[in-house]
């Protein structure tokens, strides 16, 4: 199939691009890498009057680092941010997750802040985003707003953005040098979406846990953060976690549901595995260090 008609609009600048989507009233679609919208254009399940491409404003590409946090241009390729030197020693876990998000050929083109806005549940960014404390900064010509990645997720594809209002900045707090990186993911083939899958970070601090930041994606209708999970584990001694225990209490925060792929016991069951073997591993590896 054709999309159907529609104007097209490439600004230069946030101002302009917010501009045009509060002149179209609803009825504009941003565009950056395209890989999930150009599909559902040529299938006509979008329908935009107007196509805002943001490939032109340079502001929102590249890889920042200030005042504690590391802040992502939405509109950076995945490609790009996945071979980035500030991320891979500073946010290790998010550079993990990249190298798992679809195939090399949609990476190229695929953007991070497309991604994580798309708020697609079983998808490795927005899951990263809840996981490592995320920022998300909007902007529209009413002015910019930050957002709690937590916050940001409503349901599936359903986040708190306005339609006249545009990601321009996601802001992720620095980690400890030397954390550890947590992540594992079950899919039917390499780069399909996850039918269960985690990520997140540990840090410690003289042989205990410091801090956790751990989410779930394809475990329900949002990326899920592991929030008891993460409670039991800071403030403990690697010898005295009881990996099974913090397991259960991290599949306890998800919410499955059944779908054509996989049931929600299937999911439960397989998240509780994974993760219980994600963390022993995790574990062992620290203690022999």
């Amino acid at each position: 199939m054709k999309p159907a008609p529609f104007d097209y609009a490439r600004p230069t600048s946030v101002a302009e691009a917010c501009q045009v989507l509060a002149d179209a009233g609803g009825g504009a679609t941003v565009i950056a890498g395209g890989q999930t919208l150009m599909p559902l254009l040529n299938l006509r399940m979008s329908q935009p009057f107007i196509l805002v491409d943001i490939n032109g404003i340079a502001g929102l590409k590249g890889v920042s680092r200030a005042d504690g946090a590391i802040r992502i241009g939405p509109a950076t390729r995945q490609a790009d941010a996945l071979k980035d030197a500030t991320l891979a020693q500073h946010l290790p876990a998010l550079v993990t997750a990249l190298g798992h998000v679809g195939h090399y050929q949609t990476r190229n083109r695929g953007t991070v802040g497309g991604s994580v806005a798309l708020g697609e549940p079983a998808a490795e960014m927005p899951a990263a985003a809840v996981a490592l404390g995320a920022t998300i900064e909007i902007t529209s010509v009413r002015g910019t707003r930050s957002v709690k990645a937590e916050e940001f997720y409503l349901g599936p594809y359903m986040t708190v953005l306005e339609p006249d209002e545009l990601v321009t900045g996601i802001s992720y707090p620095e980690w400890p040098e030397g954390h550890t990186v947590l992540f594992r993911e079950v899919a039917q083939r390499t780069g399909d979406f996850a039918l269960v899958g985690m990520v997140g970070a540990l840090a410690l601090e003289a042989g205990a846990i410091a801090r956790a930041g751990i989410g779930w994606f394809g475990m329900g209708p949002t990326p899920i953060r592991a929030r008891q999970a993460e409670r039991a584990l800071v403030g403990k001694a690697l010898g005295e976690i009881d990996v099974q225990a913090v397991a259960e209490l991290a599949v306890a925060d998800t919410a499955p549901f059944d779908d054509h792929h996989a049931s929600a016991e299937y999911r439960r069951t397989v998240g509780r595995r994974i993760f219980a073997r994600t963390l022993r591993e995790t574990l062992d590896i620290r203690s022999a260090a």
